[in-house]
């Protein structure tokens, strides 16, 4: 990858599936790898975060940064497997939004970790780990060249939208929220505004919305929606829900490129530049 590349090693929502009828557009939970002319920026850690781990590590990369939307299982499960945390070599920046009250990001990685949930505590990984904690709606630089922008999301326990800047260049990662009809999220149409590529939470459709309010998630109508109305150039149709196999995502892509023809399927190992 090149300029602004982007890579999905997870595009699965709420748990792993690993089965047949779920191979073309993949069973790992969330994870996204931005390299921006060599830096490495990392959306969530869910279990897709493993094969980019070795991936990193045969290439000889060894730093990078982690954005968290959330540390519900499926966006942090896959750290733990996460190789380079466990060399010395490696660096790590892992931040994360509106966790403070409950003792910020690290003390919720290590009690994902500790005992009897997990056999390796934090304290026994290798890589040099940095935390940073901020608040939902806060902006930062991740270099001269890389900006990024963050969104409070409508999610139980709270969540975290991003929007990554670089070389003239916008990406946005919206998920998990959850959206009420007819009413456009003002936080997401000012995250998204004029991006050339919105990842969003589609874990739904309208149809299947009503039965699962309170639940945390939105639609793919709803992501075309906010994207023409933000002016936003692709959708990346993401999260996809674990009852939803192959052949129904298969239909999702074909009705959302009739009603909107840059919104797309994401799929594992699918690759981008912006």
């Amino acid at each position: 990858m090149t300029a602004f590349g982007v890579k999905f090693w997870g595009v699965r929502g709420s748990i792993a599936c690993p089965e047949p009828a779920y191979a073309r557009y993949g069973g790992n939970t969330s994870c996204i790898q931005l390299e921006l002319a060599g830096a490495q920026v990392i959306l969530d850690a869910g279990t897709g975060i493993r094969g980019l781990g070795r991936q990193l590590l045969e290439r000889g990369l060894r730093d990078a940064t982690l954005l968290l939307t959330h540390v519900h299982w499926d966006h942090t499960g896959g750290f733990p497997f996460f190789q380079p945390v466990f060399s010395e070599a490696c660096a790590l920046q892992i931040m994360a939004g509106g966790l403070q009250s409950s003792g910020g990001i690290r003390v919720a990685l290590a009690g994902q970790m500790a005992a009897p949930h997990f056999p390796v505590p934090l304290d026994a990984l290798h890589a040099h780990l940095e935390f940073r904690d901020f608040v939902a709606g806060d902006s930062f630089a991740l270099s001269p060249s890389v900006r990024v922008e963050t969104a409070m999301l409508n999610h139980p326990d709270g969540a975290t939208g991003y929007r990554v800047e670089y070389a003239g260049k916008a990406l946005c990662y919206v998920t998990d929220t959850e959206h009420t009809p007819g009413e456009p999220d003002q936080n997401v149409l000012s995250l998204i505004e004029g991006a050339d590529l919105v990842i969003y939470d589609s874990t739904y459709t309208d149809a299947e919305l009503p039965a699962h309010v309170g639940w945390g998630h939105s639609t793919w109508q709803e992501g075309v929606r906010l994207c023409q109305q933000a002016g936003a150039k692709r959708l990346a149709i993401f999260h996809h829900d674990p009852d939803h196999d192959d052949a129904v995502m298969d239909q999702v892509e074909t009705d959302a490129r009739e009603t909107w023809s840059p919104a797309f399927v994401a799929r594992e190992g699918m690759q981008l530049e912006l």
